[in-house]
């Protein structure tokens, strides 16, 4: 998978655009994804990722940054042994590339607004 573009509300990933949040895999993604607590990530929001046990996931926390990644998440997440890295979609739309054109094993969760 690779992401070819994002503004806000919007990502195009392999020739398709979406308009709702997604988890993306190496091989899939998940359109339409959102969370139990809205602007606030939690684990079982997670279940997919956890399952698929990347090395990395990449939390793209919208345009503005305005998506919250509780330590208590980081930390559960930490435990799977899965490290995460929080930054801007924007930042994280280039992060998740970087790491798939290095083969490493990566996750991205993407909220595509605020």
């Amino acid at each position: 998978m690779y992401i070819e573009s994002y503004s806000f509300g919007s990502m195009t990933v392999d020739g398709e655009t979406y308009d709702k949040d997604l988890i993306i895999f190496p091989d899939k993604l998940k359109s339409g994804w959102w969370r139990k607590e809205g602007h606030s990530l939690t684990i079982e929001d997670l279940v997919d990722v956890v399952t698929y046990r990347p090395h990395t996931l990449i939390v793209g926390r919208g345009a503005s940054s305005c998506m919250d990644v509780p330590a208590s998440t980081k930390q559960a997440l930490e435990r799977q042994g899965i490290a995460v890295v929080e930054v801007s979609t924007y930042e994280a739309v280039e992060l998740f590339n970087e790491r798939i054109e290095e083969g490493e094993k990566v996750a991205g969760a993407f909220h595509l607004t605020c």
